[in-house]
Formats: structure tokens, C-alpha cells, sequence
């Protein structure tokens, strides 16, 4: 069995951008953005176009380097929605965001979808079932340039937190992105152009998300970036207690403790307060004010 080499990675390279991990080590803050009705934490705040777009600028102002469009919830038990509904959410914001001068992620599961995006102009695909599926892998291959984020989950979003079971999941999870990035780079895709996503929340339960976090550092030595994802996380919610409403300050402490664990990319819903504690601890580590 052919394994991957054990390298830390230099730059991630998606679209339009190219980010240097070398030369600007801080990771970068890639803001989410729901075009949904029925997300797990924003759902309907921004599901009409002139709202999505406001916070899409807001979020850029903030810091975030980074937008993230999702037109489908995939919290646990979601109903899947159509193709056509999950592009009318989306490409019109999407259109509109071509000029604002960050890198655009769509974050999609469906083939069409990201073929559409592509054609309209988006920078990253970010699929949560790790372009498992072929028609997922035809388009990522089909591009030259675009970032491509590959995320672990366990079964399905309907079912995913139904007793999600791991012998060893560093060990498993470590496998999966294994085979994929290998699988992906023999189809010609570079190392530099994945990302890949542990995929907090999908298909674990609160303690192997902790166990994921504090061994974080084991998925990312194999040349591509890690992103993380644990922003307003039912897990956080579980170690503060049900009573606890606001999530902003546990997701910027989960957030540094990923980024002390090796992660260059962070997906977050508060992007202010994750952006000012990353220049907090980009300071302590560099030791002096940029």
C-alpha cells in the first residue's frame, strides 16, 4: 500500500489565490456564509440575496480572506434540497461577489452545482463527501486551478450521528485522506490545490471531535493544507452545557487551539474575534508587531 510522504505543506493554491504558508505562516480565515433557511446556527439570517451579500462584505471587512457559500444545510437530519434550489440560493450571490477581491468557496456535494460554480467563476470546491463520487471527480479533474477541499464524514448528513462508530479514528480518518489525495493526485491533481478537512461534527461523537483536535497535527504532515471547521459546533456546546446560547468565544479558543495544531485554514461564523486572536497569536509566536 502506497502512502504519502511525510511533509508539511507550503502553500495552498485555489483559483485566483495562492496562498504561501511559507512567507505568511498565520492561517487564514475563511468565512461561512448559509444561503439557507435551515442551517444548524445561522439558518434564514441571510437566505435573502441583499442580506447573504451584506455579511459577505461585513465578513471581508472583518478579515476573512476566504468566502464560503453553502445553499444546503447538512446538519444532522437535513433534508437534501435540488440542484436548481441549492443554485438559485447561491449563484446570484455568488455572481455578485466576483469582484470583491477574496477567494470564493462553494461548499456543495452536487456535481452539477460545482460545475455551474466553476463556469461563473468560484476558487474552491469544498465537498463534504470527499468527491467520493464520480461525477465529483470529473469535475474537480476538469479544472486546472481550482482548490479543492476534501472533508471526512461517516455515512450521510440524514444519518451521520446515528452511533457513528471508529475503531481508531485517527487511524481511519488518517487512511481515508490517504487514498483520496493519492487517488486524486494520479488523476493529476497537485498537492498544493487540496486541502483537506476532518470533518468535526460528521459522523462524530463530542469525544472523537476532541480526539481529532488534540491530534490534529498527525493528519497534516502529508503536503496538503488542513482546514478546520469547528465554529459553533454541537461539541462545544456539549463542554459548556445546553444553558449556553452564545458560542463565539469557545469557537475562537477551538479555532487558536487548531491553528496551534498545525491548521492554515479556519471556517468560522465570527470572523472579527478569530481574525483578532489570530493577530494576537501571530505576535506571541513571531515575537514582535507586524
Amino acid at each position: 500500500m502506497m502512502y504519502l510522504p511525510l511533509i508539511k505543506p507550503t502553500a495552498w493554491r485555489c483559483g485566483r489565490f495562492y496562498f504561501d504558508w511559507v512567507s505568511t505562516p498565520a492561517p487564514v480565515v475563511m468565512g461561512i456564509l448559509n444561503v439557507t433557511p435551515d442551517s444548524f446556527s445561522d439558518g434564514g439570517k441571510y437566505f435573502d440575496h441583499s442580506m447573504a451579500l451584506d455579511h459577505a462584505f461585513q465578513m471581508i471587512e472583518d478579515g476573512a480572506k476566504i468566502i464560503d457559500l453553502g445553499g444546503e444545510s447538512t446538519k444532522p437530519g437535513a433534508i437534501p434540497v435540488s440542484a436548481q434550489e441549492e443554485q438559485d440560493r447561491v449563484f446570484p450571490v455568488l455572481e455578485k461577489l466576483q469582484s470583491a477581491g477574496v477567494a470564493l468557496s462553494l461548499d456543495s456535494y452536487q456535481a452539477q452545482t460545482m460545475q455551474y460554480a466553476l463556469e461563473i467563476g468560484v476558487d474552491i470546491l469544498n465537498d463534504i463527501s470527499g468527491f467520493q463520487s464520480e461525477m465529483n471527480l470529473a469535475v474537480a479533474t476538469g479544472s486546472k486551478d481550482v482548490g479543492l477541499c476534501v472533508m471526512h464524514m461517516q455515512n450521510s448528513p440524514q444519518n451521520m450521528q446515528d452511533r457513528p462508530h471508529y475503531e481508531n479514528i485517527i487511524q481511519e480518518v488518517g487512511q481515508f485522506f490517504n487514498d483520496k489525495v493519492l487517488q486524486l493526485v494520479s488523476l493529476g491533481i497537485e498537492l498544493e490545490r487540496i486541502a483537506i478537512d476532518p470533518g468535526f461534527g460528521f459522523g462524530k461523537t463530542t469525544e472523537h471531535n476532541l480526539t481529532l483536535l488534540h491530534r490534529l497535527a498527525e493528519l497534516s504532515l502529508s503536503g496538503t493544507s488542513l482546514l478546520v471547521g469547528l465554529s459553533r459546533k454541537k461539541t462545544l456546546r456539549k463542554i459548556l452545557g445546553d444553558q449556553v446560547t452564545d458560542l463565539t468565544t469557545a469557537s475562537v479558543a477551538a479555532a487558536l487551539l487548531a491553528a496551534e495544531r498545525g491548521a492554515q485554514i479556519l471556517r468560522v461564523h465570527d470572523v472579527k474575534p478569530t481574525v483578532q486572536a489570530i493577530q494576537v497569536w501571530t505576535a506571541m509566536h513571531q515575537e514582535h508587531l507586524s
